[in-house]
This record gives C-alpha cells, structure tokens and sequence, in this order.
C-alpha cells in the first residue's frame, strides 16, 4: 500500500463531524487485550448485538457482536460492502493512521464487489485447488520435524518463534514459489506481521510498502519463469489479471494463510497445555485434533475482529440506526461465543458453524480454510507425536496475550520437555 492517503470519492462521503454514538467504547487497552470476552459481555448488557466503538485516534465504527447479526451483515452485500471508498470518516483520517493497511482502498480482491470480486476470487480459488493436500501435508510434516530437530535436544524452547510462526511460514512461501528460508523471506513475513499486528514503535504504513514490493519482483519473476506454484497460476490464469491486481490478492492470500493459521496452531496447544479437561480428550482419543482445532475456532478463533464493511445506505442493524457510509467491524470472536447460540456456555467440537472464515461472497475463499487445516493439525500432531512430555515452562497465569485488537495469540509459549539424543 501506499504511505498516502487512500484515493476516495469525495463526493461519495458524508460531511465532517458526524456524531459519535453515545457510550462509544474504544477497543484498547491492557484489560481488553488480556481479557477481551469480558469488553463482549460488557458491551452486549449496555448496547445489545451491535455496539458503538472507537478505533485509533478514537475513530468511530460499529462492532458486530452478535452471531445472527454478524451473519445477516456477511450474506447481505447489497447493504454492508467491502469498498471502504464509501466510508464517511475519509476527510478526518490522517495520512500515518495506523489501521491504514487494513482499510486504505486498494485494487485487492478484499475491497471488489459483484461481478468483479467473483473474478478475482475465482483466480484465487483455482490456484489454491492447484495445491495437494497430501503433498502439503507430507512438507508441513517435514518442516515441522527439521524445526523440532532444531530444539529438541534442549529440553526447552520458546514455541512461538521456533515453531508455531515458522511452520506455516515455510509452507504458504512454498507453496507460492518464494525460497522458505533465508533474509528476504525472514523480512517479508516480518513485514506482513508489523502489517496486521502492529506493536508499539512499528510503521504497519511503511511494512505494508515493502510487502508489496517483495511481491512485486515474485510476480515479475514468475511472468519470465513460471513454476508449480500458486503465483505462477496467477500469472497464468485466463482471466488475465495485471500484475497489481496479483500483487494485492497474493497479499491478502499470504496474509489469511501466514498470522491467523499460527494462532490457530498457538491458541490450541496453550488449551491442550493449560486446560485438562481438553488435553486429556485428546490424549484419550475422545477429541481428534481436528475437532480440537474446531474448538479453537469457536473459543479463541485467531482473527476476533475485522474491519469490516460499509453501509451502502442508512439502514437498521441490531436495533441500531446505521448510516451511509459507517464502518462496521465484523465481532467474529464475540459472534462465536454469543450466548443466543451457546445458552449453556457449551460449544460443541464437531459443530462448523463458526464465522471464523466469516461468510457470504467474501468468506475465505475455497480451498483455503482446507489448507490452513491441514498446516495447523499437522502442526499440532507432529510435535504431541516427537514431544510428549511437552508441558508449559511457566504458570499458565504468566502466559500473555499479544496486544491486538484484531488477532489473537500469545505473546510467547515457553514450554520444557524430556530432551531428545540428536
């Protein structure tokens, strides 16, 4: 993306000053990062389904939190769409505003609507079907070993930085055609956290830039030499997208498949670490790790919010007056856990019915979820097989939780284990 503000039709926004919603909440803060299904409950006794919020800079949007409003707002298009040049705030956000990456326009299969997005999507659909699942399996398993080998005579590692990042790392580069090690790699997925999670003293703005120029010389490199991967598929495809065009929705496909997969592989072993209930379902054969990771999904899915969609015009969501042109983050993790749904705080393992790929036209496209499984299970079947002693390395009270509003992972995951002869 471009350090400058995004392009936007200045006669497609509201005036300045439009009013904040009266208790607008912001979405910061120590105690919502930590603990943020108590902000969900809060919210939901004060504003119901759909409750006023604040971004950065104490800009104003609606969280979704209900899960039969979340829905309504994912299949209903043709009132709340993914072209953030409708929004009404543009005139009042300033060229470095930190959430920049996520809703600057930009010509990515995220922000197309109608005839044009099920273009897009359907290049990205039929590159990704060009991936085995087999295959894909056999070289997570193999990644996953040559990263335990690394720690496994130690007796003790930190599993965010030497194994839970790296796995899918590796495997998504792979599958797109990029080396899976080496700097330009390192960076590119450095750049694409600072992108998505940005910690205090990162420029999300600027890491976003040099994503897509990494990109940009991938895809010019697969117009001269094309290969088995998804990028050369792209490049390939019939529908003829230009290289931009590629750019962006090969950011957006590296993007789901790199951050979200890893708190997915993160937040289910921290619950076979911490919780017994769960590790010993799983030990037992009473819950497959598939259905654990669907569990997770559901309890701690690893994007909890997502800007979001447009108003296309005034309208009524959850008892609330929406106007043209508001943003709306889609609440998924407090969609999941919504009490209407789960009235005795029970979710069950073997229910898909999450919004965790969120849904409708701009759900996750198919077959990416199926990837990103089989990166995850594999991930959190080989190291349970090579380690099974694994244990957590501190009190699970001391475990912290990455300061996102928008995903949701550890900090670190110390754990120790019976050191293996090398």
């Amino acid at each position: 993306m471009s350090t400058s503000s995004p392009s936007f039709d200045p006669s497609a926004t509201a005036p300045s000053g439009c009013p904040v919603a009266p208790g607008a909440v912001r979405l910061s803060g120590a105690s919502y990062q930590q603990t943020p299904t108590e902000l969900y409950r809060s919210l939901r006794r004060e504003h119901g389904a759909v409750a006023p919020v604040l971004l950065d800079g104490d800009v104003p949007a609606w969280l979704v939190l209900g899960y039969a409003e979340l829905s309504y707002v994912t299949t209903h298009d043709e009132l709340f769409a993914r072209d953030s040049r409708r929004w009404n705030r543009w005139e009042t956000i300033p060229p470095d505003w930190p959430l920049l990456p996520f809703v600057g326009y930009q010509p990515s299969v995220l922000f197309t609507e109608g005839d044009e997005h099920r273009r897009r999507a359907g290049v990205i659909t039929e590159a990704l079907e060009g991936v085995d699942q087999f295959e894909l399996a056999r070289d997570c398993r193999r990644i996953a070993e040559r990263l335990i080998a690394d720690f496994a005579g130690s007796g003790r590692t930190e599993l965010m930085s030497s194994y839970v990042h790296a796995l899918p790392m590796r495997a998504v580069v792979q599958i797109c055609g990029m080396p899976v090690s080496g700097s330009d790699t390192q960076q590119l997925v450095d750049d694409l956290r600072i992108s998505l999670d940005a910690g205090e003293g990162d420029d999300p703005v600027a890491a976003y830039g040099r994503v897509g120029d990494r990109l940009r010389q991938l895809v010019k490199d697969k117009r001269a030499v094309p290969g088995p991967d998804v990028t050369s598929r792209m490049v390939t495809h019939g529908a003829g997208l230009t290289d931009e065009e590629i750019v962006q929705d090969l950011i957006s496909v590296i993007a789901a498949a790199q951050q979200p997969t890893a708190n997915w592989i993160c937040n289910t072993l921290r619950l076979l670490l911490t919780d017994e209930r769960f590790a010993v379902n799983v030990s037992g054969g009473r819950l497959s790790v598939g259905e654990a990771l669907n569990e997770v999904l559901w309890l701690d899915t690893p994007t909890q919010n997502f800007i979001g969609r447009w108003a296309v015009r005034d309208t009524q969501l959850g008892g609330r007056h929406i106007r043209a042109g508001d943003c709306l983050v889609l609440g998924i993790a407090a969609a999941n856990t919504d009490p209407e749904i789960w009235p005795e705080s029970y979710v069950g393992a073997e229910n898909s019915a999450h919004l965790s790929f969120s849904g409708g036209e701009h759900r996750c496209p198919y077959p990416a979820p199926l990837l990103a499984d089989v990166m995850a299970r594999t991930a959190v079947e080989t190291l349970l097989e090579q380690l099974p002693d694994l244990m957590l390395a501190v009190e699970p009270a001391e475990l912290t939780w990455r300061p996102s509003i928008w995903m949701r992972g550890l900090s670190a995951l110390p754990v120790r284990f019976s050191p293996m002869a090398q």
